[in-house]
């Protein structure tokens, strides 16, 4: 049957949770290691912008490939 897109969703969802949380510490971490200093307000807002991005293309290849498996 395949996963239905609610669930293809939620676990986008959560696994976007999970990465926006690693990437914020990465910036974090990684961010003064080459002079770069932004306040943690504009920190965020960059996590936020990839967040989107990267839940919208999950989104689109979960579907895409589970469209592909169903069909056969």
């Amino acid at each position: 049957m395949g996963q239905t897109r609610w669930s293809s969703f939620m676990e986008s969802c959560l696994n976007i949770a999970v990465g926006f949380g690693v990437a914020l510490v990465s910036q974090l971490a990684i961010f003064p290691m080459y002079g770069i200093h932004v306040p943690l307000s504009v920190d965020i807002y960059i996590t936020l912008w990839f967040t989107l991005i990267s839940l919208v293309r999950s989104y689109a290849l979960r579907r895409f490939f589970n469209y592909r498996m169903t069909r056969k």
